[in-house]
């Protein structure tokens, strides 16, 4: 009986997941595999199940369906590597914030799931930019994976293309506008909002974070560009350059001038080939046909630029809590669904 059969008929591999960070991301993440966890074994012939939740002092550990328990019912948070074995978990999954003071936990954590021959899908940075080398070395030897579409664009399949999608294609370049919130915000300049104005549409909307002091800055754009080159060329995240420049209150001025021209303020992130290890993003006046000019609102994209084969570009994707825990979702079952014929 091949899979597709298989699949018909429901008989479907279990794949068990221990998650860490229970924030608006972790919980989207379970919520989202409550709901449509029957549809994603039929699809994929997989079946994710979380087994175990940790927080920063306490964890739960779940059986079958049943729903999370209330933070007061949780139980102390044992080590990593007894929860990992206590549930065989295929898949660690981190949705646990991208902050400075997190990062060793971030990347002890994940190397301990490799070790432990444990799949790691994040949508935490941190450690990525610092630790790249490392988790590269720990995964290899043990034969597993690490996937980390939540961390290069949430639902925006960009770190797919660059990490496999491209191979042999040629590409030199990648010029992306990968952080919904400042696209969004300098589309309110233009429509002559203040600064502080588009900052609270933004929040209001779910789209910028309290703080979005990295997504002006040009600091998560820079991120975010810094991974794709490291799946597309093999850098290393720690030793690349960065220069940006940020939106600030002067900048209601530029795109407003932009917009008087039929063009669009962007805070456009780049990489060549030809200058390795060096990211940049600068404000650009995008032109009516150029991929980036047309994003609405929170829209993020990237352009690919491939001399031989031509450009390739991905656009869309959702800026949101929920974006993100669909791009662990699909992770999660690209790391463990089953790997012949189409699929």
């Amino acid at each position: 009986m091949d899979e597709t059969e298989q699949r018909a008929m429901g008989e479907v591999s279990q794949a068990d997941v221990v998650l860490s960070g229970y924030g608006p991301v972790g919980q989207a993440f379970v919520n989202h595999l409550a709901r449509q966890g029957d549809e994603l074994a039929r699809q994929h012939g997989v079946r994710p199940r979380v087994r175990a939740i940790r927080a920063s002092s306490a964890q739960c550990w779940l059986r079958g369906s049943e729903p999370v328990p209330p933070r007061s019912a949780w139980g102390p948070l044992v080590p990593l590597e007894e929860t990992l074995e206590r549930t065989a978990a295929r898949v660690f999954v981190q949705a646990i914030p991208s902050s400075p003071e997190l990062r060793h936990q971030a990347v002890k954590e994940a190397v301990e799931a490799l070790r432990q021959g444990v799949h790691v899908v994040t949508a935490t940075k941190s450690h990525l930019l610092g630790h790249w080398r490392e988790l590269d070395e720990a995964a290899r030897g043990l034969g597993v994976m690490i996937r980390i579409s939540g961390a290069t664009g949430a639902a925006l399949p960009a770190g797919d293309l660059s990490r496999t999608a491209l191979r042999g294609m040629g590409c030199e370049t990648i010029r992306a506008c990968p952080n919904g919130t400042v696209t969004f915000v300098l589309d309110r300049l233009a429509q002559g909002d203040s600064l502080s104005d588009a900052i609270h549409e933004a929040q209001r909307r779910g789209i910028a974070e309290a703080d979005p002091s990295a997504d002006l800055s040009g600091e998560d754009a820079a991120t975010k560009v810094r991974l794709l080159a490291a799946l597309a060329w093999g850098w290393d995240p720690a030793l690349v350059r960065v220069e940006t420049q940020p939106v600030i209150e002067d900048t209601a001025g530029e795109a407003l001038s932009a917009a008087s021209r039929n063009r669009r303020l962007r805070a456009v992130a780049g990489a060549s080939v030809d200058q390795p290890y060096f990211v940049q993003v600068r404000l650009e006046e995008t032109r009516p046909g150029d991929p980036l000019h047309a994003l609405d609102g929170p829209e993020k994209a990237v352009v690919f630029g491939c001399p031989d084969a031509g450009d390739v570009t991905v656009s869309g994707g959702r800026s949101s809590p929920l974006g993100a825990a669909l791009a662990l979702v699909k992770d999660t079952i690209e790391v463990t669904a089953p790997r012949t014929g189409f699929f």
